[in-house]
């Protein structure tokens, strides 16, 4: 953005903004965090019933609706009445249905997201803003969460700053570089592992990753593929299954072989499971397939340089089962042996942490017992972090982080994000959980006893400039690019301060003072009492609750943390 859109921007007059979605995804959380964040006064509506849109807008009366997620067409009887701006992730003048799939597929090199009003035709409005971006090699979902939410809260920032002023925006014609596309067929996303190459397999897949998957065959079963990454040492016949490592699986292509992490199978209320467990009985009997160390697939991976080691983390969407919290603890168990003097948590690049996984969980035999050992695991790995006495724990934020890898990060003796995080410290979106990882004792040495509400009743997103305001985290420092540069130096500045005795003796006396108070077992043991009755009770919310957002269920109502144009008092614009 220009500087002088910056500061036309940061004096948009407040805005009522319905924000209309079909979910409330990463892309929506973050326009939320950031217009809320300008004074804008929210609402949000999940996109069921063109009546119930219509009666949120007579509820609310917007000043302008905001659609950065929609499957379907805005009612005419709103966009008639109201300005309506659908953030489409496309160049000026693209139109259809999976564009973003389609730029991946005809590998673009640049594409962009256009903010344009709604009208009868669909994505043929006037367009009110734009922004462009460089294409990389990666997932629908990477790019998704990345490019296309940094250039959607610019191109919705310019749009309601032009909004607020009166300006009128330019009508599509025929000189814009987009095109109308159809919607991706099967046949073009069809992997013919006897001809394509890697990098035709892996746009293929890329394409689909996140939804819907794209369909083939792996270990005779046909799924839909997802998590997929080249390999670059592994040869084989062309199609044939070359090894298992962890939760994925080697199939050779023509001229190389890729990894598959994740499928789902085609059965009926089948889940996206890691490869390994969707297809185990299939696995079962290939007993001379390679099994390769656990501590290559990338997973986790731990460095050290200057007395700082650095652990990454990048599970896939942010989720932590049983295993990967034990694989996660091990390697800070590990890190804590060699003697360096801060240790750097860096998650993922979309997700530090989003908690237990709430897929394994479904998809055991007994969920009940599932959850109480995800829970049990992430617990231990916390302890292993409090137990990191003897030196400086980091963790860096270069992705989001919800529910149980929020307090996982507070675990750290100081916790640093970008001002592009977005972050859901609560758990009670998920039936009404209570949680653990040691919230009760992390969370209120933070934002103290009065803020603990404020951070969990509210069940908002927080954007990291707000969560440093209110004591969450540590800092936000500037934006993604040039994070991990500004968290590198300050780790080695600390490693190299001489007054890091000091700073360890502090830390150590600080714990010591508040396992005289209340030892931290308690705690857990306080936590793991109120969890048995979410996981084992008599009510049933949080498996109802779990299962819906596994299954991809619907909404079926906008709860009323967002929709607050259905509370009796919504609030005014101050």
């Amino acid at each position: 953005m220009a500087a002088d859109e910056s500061l036309l921007a940061a004096a948009t007059p407040r805005l009522r903004i319905l924000m209309l979605v079909h979910g409330f995804n990463s892309l929506s959380q973050r326009l939320h965090v950031e217009l809320a964040a300008r004074g804008h006064v929210l609402s949000v509506e999940y996109d069921i019933h063109d009546a119930i849109t219509l009666e949120a807008v007579e509820l609310f009366r917007p000043d302008v609706v905001l659609a950065p997620y929609l499957k379907r067409a805005i009612p005419e009887a709103v966009w008639r009445h109201v300005p309506c701006l659908i953030v489409h992730p496309g160049i000026p003048g693209d139109r259809g249905p999976a564009a973003l799939d389609r730029a991946i597929l005809e590998r673009r090199s640049h594409w962009g997201v256009t903010v344009l009003q709604a009208v009868a035709e669909f994505d043929a409005g006037p367009i009110w803003a734009h922004r462009s971006f460089p294409m990389r090699e990666a997932p629908k979902a990477s790019l998704y969460r990345r490019e296309v939410t940094t250039a959607a809260v610019e191109a919705v920032l310019e749009a309601l700053s032009r909004l607020a002023a009166g300006w009128q925006p330019e009508a599509q014609h025929e000189g814009l570089p987009g095109r109308t596309h159809r919607p991706v067929s099967l046949a073009e996303r069809t992997i013919d592992w006897t001809s394509d190459r890697t990098a035709d397999v892996l746009r293929k897949i890329h394409s689909a990753d996140g939804y819907p998957g794209v369909r083939g065959e792996l270990a005779g079963v046909t799924c839909r593929l997802y998590d997929a990454h080249a390999e670059h040492g592994l040869r084989g016949a062309p199609g044939a299954l070359l090894a298992r490592r962890g939760e994925a699986l080697c199939r050779a292509t023509v001229d190389g072989a890729v990894w598959i992490g994740h499928v789902r199978r085609e059965d009926e209320h089948a889940l996206k499971l890691p490869a390994t467990l969707a297809l185990a009985a299939e696995l079962a009997g290939l007993s001379d397939l390679p099994e390769l160390p656990e501590d290559d697939d990338g997973r986790v991976v731990y460095r050290e340089a200057d007395g700082v080691g650095w652990i990454d983390f990048p599970f896939h969407n942010g989720a932590m089962g049983t295993p990967h919290c034990r694989r996660l603890a091990e390697t800070v168990r590990m890190a804590r042996s060699r003697g360096v003097r801060v240790l750097v948590l860096t998650g993922g690049p979309e997700f530090w942490s989003n908690g237990i996984h709430l897929n394994l969980i479904e998809a055991a035999d007994s969920p009940a017992d599932a959850s109480m050992h995800n829970i049990e695991a992430m617990n231990d790995l916390v302890a292993e972090l409090l137990e990191c006495r003897g030196l400086w724990l980091i963790a860096a934020l270069r992705g989001n982080a919800g529910a149980g890898g929020c307090f996982l990060a507070l675990a750290a003796d100081e916790v640093l994000a970008h001002d592009g995080v977005v972050l859901n410290p609560h758990y009670r979106n998920m039936g009404n959980l209570y949680g653990s990882e040691y919230w009760t004792y992390l969370l209120p040495k933070r934002v103290g006893e009065d803020g603990v509400a404020h951070v969990l009743d509210r069940r908002l997103p927080l954007g990291a400039h707000e969560a440093a305001a209110i004591g969450l985290i540590d800092g936000c420092i500037g934006p993604a690019a040039g994070f991990m540069e500004a968290v590198d130096a300050h780790a080695r500045a600390v490693a190299a301060d001489p007054d890091f005795p000091r700073l360890i003796a502090a830390k150590l006396d600080g714990y010591a003072a508040d396992e005289r108070e209340k030892p931290l077992a308690v705690y857990r043991a306080e936590e793991l009492e109120r969890m048995r009755l979410n996981f084992y009770g008599f009510d049933p919310s949080y498996h109802v609750a779990r299962h819906a957002f596994v299954h991809r269920r619907p909404q079926s109502w906008t709860p009323l943390h967002l929709a607050i144009h259905r509370r009796r008092t919504p609030p005014q614009p101050s």
